[in-house]
Formats: structure tokens, C-alpha cells, sequence
């Protein structure tokens, strides 16, 4: 593939234009100085763009389903969210550069005391629609219900109401919840690791093949390890495993 195929697909109108989801708060963490999404993922844009010798520009979305529904819409040119089979009938993604766990919290007094105690019948499980680990509980679930609220804070609102046996999440912002319900506990282990991933519409096949490359590159390099380092998630994200 040449360079000058790949800029002609991921930057076709002089731009990259990169999809964020501004809904993980791991991965956008704070604003750059011109207001431009900062943080892990908006970074990996801005290196691609600078590989690239294109300008970057942001196309900030709410909720990652949204992002996914776009990408046949030409509205983006690389989205940054989790790679998941339901996504990849229409986008094509790269290995993971960062990885997060995803597990459970359960209230005081909970019997629950490992993750594989959740999935029984007349359990029910508060998840946030959509999300990447909504997506594996779904494939994957088999006794206990989820119940799905649209924002993270409408779930805890419905697992708190409701009196529900578990609440999914990804275990850095659990970790921020736990202190708002005395008694609750965050079950050890995982049950899935949400990957976040670099994806482009199945059309770029070329870039495709070039953003895969680009990410194994920043991870052997330690680039994705500084970029945890530089914006303070040690810890909470991952570098994943080279592929």
C-alpha cells in the first residue's frame, strides 16, 4: 500500500477526521487548550494525523453505540471505541492499544461473592445500553436478566431502585461508585476486558491494514504506555497485548 493511498482513505476531504467517544472517562480526560478533546484517545488521533501529514479533527459523540452507527454515514474517518463483533459488520478495527476491566459491584449485604455467582436465574444485572460490555453480557449472559438504562447514571439510579442483585461496569468508574453505597463491593477478577480499538469503515481496506500496523507499533514502542503515563490512568488502563 502507498502513503498516498492511505491519506486518499482515511483522510479524503484533507482531514482526519476522528471519531471520539467522549463518554469513556478514561480515555478523554480533560480538554486541549483550543478546546479539542484530550487524552488517550484523542492522542492516538493526533499521532495518526501527524504520521498521516494531514490536520486533525475531532468528531465528538455521547455514547459509543452512536459512533458505530455512523460509520457508513461518512461523517468520520477512524472512530476510537471498543472493538465488538455487533461493530465489525461494519467497521474494521484494529487489535486493542489499551484494555479495561469490565466486572461487577453488588449491594451490602450481597451473597454474591464472585463473578460467576451473577449469572443465575433471578439475578438481575443494571448495565448501560450499548456499552462495549453491554454488548458481551449479551452474547454471553444465559440465566440472569440485564437491565439497561442510557446513561451510567440512570443505571445506578435503576440498580439502587429496584433493589437489583449486580450492576455491570467497567471497574475504574465502579470504583468511583462503591463510595456512594456503603456497604457495596466490587467483585474481584473480570468478566470481560473492554479493548479499545482503532476502527474505519470496511471500505479502507488500505487503511485498515495501515492503522493495524500503526497501533502494534505504538504499543512495542512504549508510545501507548506514555500516553497512560502522561494523562494519569495508571492503573486503570492497560497497555493490550501485542498481536
Amino acid at each position: 500500500m502507498s502513503q498516498q493511498q492511505v491519506i486518499a482513505e482515511l483522510a479524503p476531504h484533507g482531514v482526519l477526521r476522528a471519531a471520539i467517544n467522549m463518554g469513556n472517562f478514561l480515555l478523554v480526560t480533560g480538554k486541549a487548550p483550543n478546546g479539542d478533546p484530550d487524552g488517550c484517545s484523542p492522542d492516538m488521533a493526533r499521532a495518526i494525523a501527524a504520521a498521516l501529514g494531514v490536520p486533525v479533527q475531532f468528531v465528538p459523540y455521547a455514547k459509543p453505540g452512536e459512533l458505530a452507527d455512523d460509520a457508513e454515514m461518512d461523517k468520520w474517518d477512524i472512530g476510537l471505541i471498543g472493538a465488538e463483533p455487533s461493530r465489525a459488520e461494519k467497521i474494521d478495527f484494529t487489535a486493542a492499544y489499551v484494555e479495561i476491566e469490565a466486572t461487577y459491584l453488588v449491594p451490602a449485604g450481597s451473597p454474591i461473592t464472585s463473578i460467576a455467582q451473577v449469572d443465575v436465574k433471578g439475578n438481575r444485572i443494571a448495565v448501560s445500553a450499548r456499552s462495549a460490555y453491554d454488548l458481551w453480557l449479551e452474547r454471553n449472559i444465559r440465566n440472569a436478566t440485564l437491565h439497561r438504562g442510557n446513561s451510567q447514571a440512570a443505571v445506578i439510579e435503576m440498580f439502587l431502585k429496584d433493589k437489583m442483585e449486580a450492576l455491570a461496569g467497567l471497574r475504574p468508574g465502579l470504583i468511583g461508585d462503591v463510595g456512594k453505597m456503603p456497604g457495596s463491593r466490587i467483585l474481584d477478577g473480570q468478566f470481560t476486558a473492554v479493548q479499545q480499538a482503532i476502527g474505519t469503515p470496511k471500505k479502507n481496506a488500505a487503511g485498515s491494514a495501515y492503522l493495524r500496523q500503526f497501533v502494534e507499533d505504538a504499543k512495542k514502542s512504549g508510545a501507548v504506555a506514555g500516553l497512560i503515563q502522561k494523562h494519569g490512568t495508571v492503573g486503570r488502563l492497560s497497555v493490550a497485548p501485542l498481536v
